[in-house]
C-alpha cells in the first residue's frame, strides 16, 4: 500500500492486532415441555394424493355475525336526496322571486314615465295656453287718454 492511502494508526488492524469475538454461550435451561391449553388446537396432518404430507392446525371456520335488518336505502342517502330536492325547490323559488322583482321594477318604471308624460303634458298646456283668452272682464283701452300718468277712460 502507498503511504498516502494508508489508514491512521487507530484504524490499522495490523498495528493494533486482530480482535476475535468470543461467542456467548446460552445459559442452561430446562427442556421445553409442550403444554396444551384449551385455546390451541391439536396439530393435524393430511396426506395428499401425490404422497406429500401437510401438517398444520385445524382451523374452525369463523361464523359471520347475523345480518341485522338494514333499510334498503341508507339514511345518509335519503338525507342527501332530500337536501337536493329542497335545494332545487329553493332555486326554483328564487328564480320566480327574481322574475317577480324584475317585472315589478319594469312596472314601476313605466308608471313613473307615464306620470312624467301626463304631468309634463299638463304643464305644457298651461304654459302654451297662457296667451289665449282666460275669461273675466275685458277692457278696451285703445281710445283711452293718459294725462299726467293718470288714466281717463
Amino acid at each position: 500500500m502507498n503511504e498516502s492511502t494508508r489508514l491512521p494508526a487507530a484504524y490499522d488492524t495490523a498495528a493494533r492486532g486482530l480482535h476475535h469475538p468470543t461467542p456467548i454461550t446460552p445459559a442452561p435451561t430446562a427442556p421445553l415441555v409442550p403444554v396444551r391449553t384449551g385455546g390451541i388446537p391439536a396439530v393435524a396432518s393430511v396426506v395428499l394424493p401425490d404422497g406429500r404430507v401437510v401438517t398444520g392446525y385445524a382451523i374452525t371456520p369463523v361464523q359471520p355475525e347475523p345480518v341485522t335488518h338494514k333499510p334498503p336505502v341508507s339514511r345518509a342517502a335519503v338525507n342527501i336526496a332530500l337536501g337536493g330536492v329542497g335545494f332545487a325547490a329553493v332555486c326554483g323559488g328564487l328564480f320566480l322571486l327574481t322574475a317577480f322583482i324584475t317585472a315589478l321594477t319594469a312596472l314601476i318604471t313605466q308608471l313613473v314615465i307615464l306620470a312624467a308624460v301626463i304631468f309634463g303634458g299638463f304643464i305644457a298646456v298651461q304654459v302654451f295656453s297662457a296667451s289665449g283668452h282666460k275669461g273675466g272682464t275685458t277692457v278696451n283701452i285703445r281710445k283711452a287718454v293718459f294725462k299726467r300718468s293718470h288714466f281717463h277712460g
